[in-house]
């Protein structure tokens, strides 16, 4: 049985992002995350339900090394086989049952942990006059904690999917759903997927 969302029902006024759902982090990828394919069909239900609401990230690596700035050209220097010079550009793109849905979802690309780096995803937001986000993808002690802070820091209400989120990391994972839970209660809210599709209509 789903539970209330504590500040109440989500309007026609909130955005779903699904944070960096790609060929990248699958099966068999250089980024593998075991979890990734429990947890797809848990936002493939919340994006298909809401698709004309969904945002897909994707995590764009640069063409080599020497494009990056500061630590982000040391990062790649280590993981010189994820630029898009050495890259299959098919591990970029949305895993198949997302991919699906564009449109009328849409992908905002980043290059580096947030999307609200990329100004597109805020001009997006504004012109659709969002004011509440529901967070889902991976991974959530990374790139879903680095969107969750930004959001936060925008005003916008946040609403993490606890089942809809992974990382290669268990001991990590827990935690910062221990964090989310804590620490910035106030300001994230979490719940499960059935929370969200009784409780956004």
């Amino acid at each position: 049985m789903s539970l209330a969302l504590r500040h109440g029902p989500l309007s026609e006024r909130t955005a779903h992002i699904a944070v960096d759902m790609q060929n990248l982090f699958s099966s068999g990828a250089p980024w593998h995350v075991p979890w990734m394919e429990r947890v797809l069909p848990v936002v493939a239900a919340i994006a298909e339900r809401h698709a004309h609401h969904t945002i897909f990230t994707r995590f764009i690596p640069p063409d080599h090394p020497e494009q990056a700035q500061g630590t982000w050209r040391r990062y790649y220097e280590r993981w010189r086989s994820i630029t898009r010079e050495r890259i299959d550009p098919e591990l970029l793109a949305l895993v198949p049952p997302l991919a699906a849905l564009v449109p009328p979802a849409v992908i905002i690309d980043k290059h580096v942990y947030s999307p609200f780096t990329n100004p597109q995803l805020s001009r997006l937001l504004r012109n659709r006059m969002v004011d509440s986000l529901v967070l889902t993808g991976l991974e959530s002690d990374v790139c879903v904690l680095s969107a969750a802070l930004d959001a936060v820091d925008r005003g916008y209400r946040v609403v993490i999917v606890t089942d809809a989120l992974c990382s290669s990391s268990d001991r990590t994972h827990d935690a910062i759903l221990t964090i989310f839970r804590g620490r910035f209660s106030e300001q994230i809210e979490t719940c499960d997927s059935e929370t969200i599709l009784s409780h956004w209509r």
